[in-house]
């Protein structure tokens, strides 16, 4: 298991694309859950439907997300210690990029992705049961969600910066 401190950069470096962080958000009893990613630089979203609260569901749920991915834009994932992450050693097989985990009961340190989970219970409140939204639901609400112009962007949306590095040679379009 590799700590968030042997990450090769710094906690407030976004200057290079493709290190994502995770999480899940939890439903009513917390039986049911939506996976999200979030891209550090750009701070897209990435929803991901899990038809069980479990590590193969979420195994399969990023290796799908991720996988279309150039690899250049896919290049470590941090999460934190949760159970449904047990099978992260499969994760980094399927993807070929290093899973981080987070230090206990620090969400601090997933910032990015702690943003993105407060502005997906616009969509998705707390106690209300997460099962009853389709895969085509969560598409809706990425598109929704990486439309919108962000002040920390410049009043850029996440979406368009992130198809610019995928047709930027260089992948590098938020540097100044």
């Amino acid at each position: 298991m590799l700590s968030i401190h042997q990450r090769p950069f710094a906690p407030a470096d976004r200057s290079q694309p493709g290190h994502w962080e995770g999480d899940l958000i939890l439903g009513k009893n917390q039986r049911s859950a939506i996976g999200t990613l979030v891209e550090r630089q750009t701070r897209l979203i990435r929803l991901m439907h899990l038809p069980a609260r479990d590590a193969n569901s979420l195994r399969i749920a990023i290796a799908a997300t991720l996988g279309d991915l150039p690899s250049n834009l896919i290049r470590s994932i941090t999460w934190d210690q949760g159970i449904e992450m047990a099978r992260h050693t499969d994760i980094t097989a399927d993807l070929g990029v290093p899973v981080y985990f987070c230090d206990s009961r620090s969400p601090w340190q997933r910032g990015s992705n702690e943003n993105a989970n407060g502005l997906l219970r616009q969509y998705f409140p707390k106690g209300t049961s997460l099962s009853t939204h389709t895969p085509d639901h969560l598409r809706a609400v990425e598109y929704e969600i990486n439309n919108r112009p962000r002040h920390t962007l410049e009043d850029r949306s996440p979406a368009k910066l992130f198809t610019a590095l995928l047709s930027s040679p260089d992948h590098q379009l938020l540097r100044r």
